[in-house]
């Protein structure tokens, strides 16, 4: 038989086109709802040093973490002053759901620094300062 000639093959071929275009709509629809979410989380695990923030936490900036935490969710609060029925079982009033949120937020970052020490992933280190110039010999004059 002549696989040409087969309607049954084109329709599964179309049928198999039609189902991976649905997927991937589907896979860009759900990127793009936790995109903010994927990118920082990216961003702690491929770009933080957990090392060096642990220690910079630890020594005492963990309070102003804290009050940045907590000032974003005030500000947020006070820009989006509405109680949020995201729980769908009760409503969670304004400013605590906010505060929930940016919460969520930090605990995802420190999730992501605990994973780096889990795994022993440690980001490269970029240095922005130039590097420091020493005297070179052999630009043209003479020493005596």
């Amino acid at each position: 038989m002549d696989p040409t000639q087969d309607p049954g093959i084109w329709q599964t071929l179309v049928l198999l086109v039609q189902t991976l275009g649905t997927l991937v709509v589907q896979l860009a629809s759900f990127g793009l709802h936790w995109l903010l979410w994927i990118v920082w989380a990216v961003w702690w695990l491929g770009s933080v040093n957990a090392k060096k923030t642990r220690h910079v936490l630890a020594i005492g900036g963990w309070a102003p973490a804290v009050l940045i935490i907590l000032l974003s969710a005030i500000v947020w609060s006070c820009l989006d002053a509405r109680p949020c029925d995201c729980l769908g079982f009760m409503t969670v009033p304004n400013f605590w759901w906010q505060l929930g949120y940016v919460s969520m937020l930090a605990a995802t970052a420190l999730i992501c620094g605990w994973l780096q020490s889990v795994f022993h992933w440690t980001p490269h280190e970029i240095h922005f300062d130039p590097p420091a110039r020493g005297h070179a010999h052999g630009h043209g004059h003479a020493h005596h």
